[in-house]
């Protein structure tokens, strides 16, 4: 049986730790069979055949920036079958300029002014959500901007905050979503690896990336 691919792409802002979350990423999916390259710039999207051969597409590169034509591979992998799936801005505060990619994700960071918060499970029949319990954390609460076609699988109270938070709202924390032919699974949660290694983040992102893996 052929063994699935994987690639990750980690780096940006120092204080997100991309090389330990990426290296625990990779952990998960080596543990399932997965083949895993890990990089460490987009220059390898410039291979548009090497691209639209994996299974899954991990960002894990907050901020930074891409060439048009590395997201034009990258957007026609995933509308040809290969999955998405990432975590806080690694993949939800990536390339803050490009709306195609935004559109694909499903949303993007804008803000996180509160720090302590539940999240709670709303889709409990989800395979990525199964068992697991609503449950407080404390770290970065992103605030993002969502399309609003999403299918939402857990989301957080988020008190108001002005000027950015006007009044109070539900955010939603996980969710998945169809970019074309490929899934997408994105997960707010993960500021650094020891937000990443609880166990209900590290389950959440163990199941999303097998769900979203072609």
């Amino acid at each position: 049986m052929r063994r699935k691919k994987a690639l990750i792409v980690s780096g940006g802002v120092a204080p997100h730790q991309p090389q330990e979350v990426g290296a625990l990423l990779s952990w998960l999916l080596r543990r399932e069979g997965f083949e895993v390259e890990h990089y460490g710039s987009w220059d390898v999207f410039d291979d548009k055949e090497k691209i639209s051969r994996l299974d899954l597409i991990i960002p894990n590169y907050t901020d930074g920036t891409i060439t048009k034509s590395q997201l034009d591979n990258f957007l026609e992998a995933v509308n040809g079958g290969t999955g998405v799936a990432g975590l806080h801005g690694g993949m939800g505060d990536a390339f803050r300029c490009e709306q195609r990619y935004q559109l694909m994700v499903g949303g993007v960071f804008t803000a996180h002014p509160e720090y302590h918060f539940t999240v709670v499970m709303n889709d409990k029949h989800h395979f990525i959500t199964r068992g697991l319990q609503d449950f407080n954390i404390t770290t970065e609460h992103y605030y993002m901007l969502i399309d609003p076609s999403i299918h939402v699988l857990a989301t957080s109270y988020y008190g108001t905050h002005q000027p950015e938070v006007w009044r109070p709202t539900v955010m939603p924390i996980v969710w998945i979503k169809s970019y074309g032919e490929g899934r997408v699974f994105y997960n707010s949660l993960g500021h650094t690896s020891d937000i990443v290694k609880l166990t209900e983040v590290l389950t959440l992102m163990h199941r999303g990336m097998l769900w979203a893996a072609r």
